[in-house]
């Protein structure tokens, strides 16, 4: 998979510039787990909300499927981060994929004995949830480890493609047709997915492992030199053999006082916060949505997935383009503009066609967001505090998620439509208020400490 990546970034350019920088087999390799994991992941997301189908028609009882699957970003995302600063991140993406493995066996065993009952679903997606804490927490401090800057925003979009691609197109539908089959095949088709991540991630090179500290806040004795007006002492300073740096204490005292002082980063996951917070709590009663209003068949849910995930998958696949285009701060505006009025559309729909269409529209747009936001964190963070920094920001953003998805699943008991019109009403605010904010997102390109 690696080579026809490389073969396919070889081509063409970005905005008339020269020949891109390719991604690598290092990268190959990383999408290739994150293939794997997501294929396992994307079985589940349709399987486990259709197996509480079955054993309740309650919208907050299923809501909170999706509520514990975040929670663990809440309770765990700064842990996690330091975990990932601290250890062999490809060690922690292996464990990671075991214990959820291991989870989604544990789970057939007992749709297969007849034991299972909605307190152990919820068990079990708290357990998916911590390990996605730690297997995405330590991809995304991987990538600026394997490919080189330039790239980050196409490594990004191939990442994002694999996973709405495998989700949606591949996982999804073979999730739906599979739970029609037997409640407990999806269960060990997820868990057979997470071993092939396994053995990838060992394979990743030593750079991937553990970049504490790409290079020391304080300066070298060449640098001092140069500072002092010695450019001959500097030089010596510069041929002379130097000890690496011992690793620093990993702490989340640094991580959370760099992105208190960041005033953009900071801005930004208070945005987020609030924009994916809308988004949680519209996606709540998402199956409902479809089963109960549209009258879609549980078998054909995956169907409706997938089409949503046309959306999300082209989203990913133009969205660097439009950056080298337009740059990333009008991207990403008009990425939540067009996901309010996708919103909106969701809300109106008449039917399962146009409301998968709408749906369609607003992945598109959320994949369009999340491929420069990825790639600004990665450029901006220092390598030895990311998984820090990123653990906050995740806690503070996906945190929240859990308390909006209950809160939707609560209004939807009104009306299985309201949510989406809520979410479009917020996302269509927050946007405005963010537009300078999201605007200045095209000054910061360069790593800042």
């Amino acid at each position: 998979m690696s080579e026809s990546i490389d073969t396919a970034e070889r081509t063409g350019s970005s905005a008339g510039r020269a020949r891109r920088v390719p991604l690598g087999r290092d990268f190959g390799k990383l999408w290739t787990a994150a293939a794997f994991s997501n294929l396992a992941d994307g079985v589940g997301r349709v399987a486990v909300p259709l197996i509480a189908t079955t054993l309740t028609r309650d919208p907050l009882a299923i809501s909170a499927i999706s509520a514990l699957a975040f929670l663990p970003w809440l309770v765990f995302g700064l842990p996690a981060g330091m975990l990932v600063d601290r250890f062999d991140r490809r060690w922690i993406m292996a464990i990671a994929n075991g214990i959820r493995g291991l989870a989604a066996v544990a789970l057939a065993l007992l749709t297969v004995s007849g034991a299972l009952d909605i307190w152990w679903l919820y068990a079990g997606v708290l357990v998916f949830g911590f390990g996605e804490t730690l297997f995405d927490n330590a991809t995304n401090a991987v990538v600026p480890s394997v490919v080189k800057r330039p790239a980050l925003d196409r490594a990004n979009g191939w990442l994002q493609a694999a996973q709405i691609t495998i989700d949606s197109f591949i996982s999804s539908p073979i999730g739906g047709v599979l739970f029609a089959v037997s409640l407990a095949l999806p269960l060990w088709v997820g868990a057979a997915g997470y071993l092939v991540p396994i053995v990838l991630a060992i394979l990743l090179p030593l750079s991937a492992a553990r970049p504490l500290r790409e290079a020391e806040v304080t300066p070298t004795r060449a640098e001092a030199s140069i500072a002092a007006g010695d450019p001959l002492a500097a030089a010596e300073e510069a041929v002379a053999p130097t000890a690496p740096a011992a690793p620093s204490k990993v702490s989340a005292r640094e991580a959370l006082s760099y992105l208190w002082h960041h005033r953009f980063l900071r801005s930004m996951v208070i945005f987020t916060s609030i924009v994916g917070s809308a988004f949680a709590f519209a996606q709540a009663p998402v199956f409902l949505y479809f089963l109960d209003v549209h009258h879609v068949a549980p078998a054909a849910i995956g169907l409706v997935t997938a089409g949503i995930g046309v959306g999300g998958l082209g989203g990913s696949l133009i969205a660097s383009s439009l950056v080298a285009r337009f740059g990333r701060g009008r991207v990403m505006l008009g990425a939540n503009f067009v996901a309010a009025i996708s919103l909106a559309g969701v809300w109106a729909a008449p039917e399962a066609i146009s409301g998968t269409v709408a749906y369609g529209l607003m992945a598109a747009a959320v994949s369009v967001w999340n491929v420069p936001w990825g790639a600004l964190r990665q450029t901006i963070v220092p390598g030895h505090l990311f998984g820090r920094v990123l653990g906050i920001g995740r806690t503070l953003t996906w945190g929240i998620f859990p308390f909006a998805t209950l809160l939707g699943g609560w209004v939807a008991r009104v009306d299985l439509r309201l949510p989406f019109l809520l979410a479009a009403g917020v996302t269509l605010v927050a946007t405005l208020v963010a537009v300078r904010l999201l605007l200045e997102a095209s000054k910061h390109d360069a790593p800042e400490e």
